[in-house]
């Protein structure tokens, strides 16, 4: 990796996908946690965390997808769709958090954020479902982005694996690194 040390999206850790009694539950949130905290710490100021909200209106195929989970057409400021505790202080020292109805977070707004040729670090759920969309729509657009796999937690371990094999497809455009090789990267002295 060449040092630079970009941006931070955490994407949606919220209650919603971290706690075992809900439908999205992540097998594997909480483990994700103190990785997170790590770059977020790292990161500074370069950090945006992101939630997934239902719209107040489905339309087209979301109308179908909320047909077969109805639990989740709550409204955004809901308790399932909080951050979790342990990150909430984190993501209101880092700034406004982006919301968006779409499992892809590479939005306008994070697009500015991370500038034309950026690089995007994404930690953060589910891996094989709103990091891949970000991921991809990311690199579509020019950006560099490093997926922090120990970071990453999936819908269970299977999906999980599948989608960060999905991802090192598109390499150089994505590539799948540990948080190790992340700080490492950032904290390395300048050539």
């Amino acid at each position: 990796m060449t040092s630079r040390a970009g941006w931070l999206s955490v994407i949606d850790m919220q209650r919603v996908f971290g706690e075992p009694d809900s439908p999205w539950f992540a097998p594997r949130f909480a483990e994700t946690v103190e990785p997170i905290r790590k770059l977020v710490g790292a990161f500074g100021p370069r950090v945006t965390f992101t939630r997934f909200v239902a719209p107040e209106a489905p339309a087209g195929a979301w109308a179908d997808y909320y047909e077969r989970w109805p639990f989740a057409l709550q409204a955004p400021d809901s308790r399932a769709y909080g951050l979790v505790d342990d990150l909430a202080g984190l993501a209101a020292d880092a700034g406004p958090t982006l919301d968006a109805p779409t499992f892809g977070k590479w939005t306008p707004e994070l697009a500015g954020r991370v500038g034309p040729d950026g690089r995007l670090v994404l930690a953060g759920v589910s891996t094989d479902c709103c990091v891949l969309s970000t991921a991809l729509a990311a690199a579509d657009a020019g950006a560099e982005v490093l997926v922090a796999a120990d970071a990453c937690a999936g819908a269970d371990d299977a999906s999980h694996q599948r989608a960060l094999e999905v991802m090192r497809l598109y390499e150089p455009l994505i590539r799948v690194v540990t948080v190790a090789d992340i700080l490492a990267d950032i904290l390395a002295p300048p050539a």
